[in-house]
């Protein structure tokens, strides 16, 4: 994948569902699917991570919130060491949502912006 490709996390729910319509509708490419946890597709340097209720993004956060479409949207960088990236966040002060989760395609944690915008660290699993 190019160094240049955004990543875009979208919480839907249905996984085959999404694929259908972005790869039938948009021209997106399935790159690969773990339906009906996840999926991702690619058009030109736009990757769609599609994740299902039953995907590890899907999982609750520790207040009880539940990650569902429409409000869980988020800006998702991948880093080389999640747990260093953590670390050095926390001690920034900045707030987290959740400890690192780990699924099927590596780990991920959220924070928060500011304003409360979630952001995703994600570190796949062959890192």
């Amino acid at each position: 994948m190019a160094e240049d490709t955004v990543n875009v996390r979208y919480m839907v729910d249905d996984v085959d569902r999404a694929v259908d319509f972005y790869t039938r509708h948009f021209g997106f490419t399935l790159r690969s699917n773990a339906s009906p946890a996840f999926a991702d597709v690619v058009r030109d340097h736009l990757r769609l991570l599609l994740s299902g209720p039953t995907s590890s993004a899907g999982r609750p956060m520790p207040d009880g919130g539940t990650p569902g479409p429409g409000g869980w949207n988020r800006i998702h960088f991948v880093v080389e060491d999640i747990e260093a990236e953590t670390e050095r966040l926390r001690a920034a002060g900045v707030r987290f949502r959740n400890d690192i989760v780990t699924g099927p395609g590596g780990k991920q944690i959220l924070l928060e912006d500011p304003a409360g915008n979630p952001i995703e660290l994600f570190q796949p699993a062959n890192a």
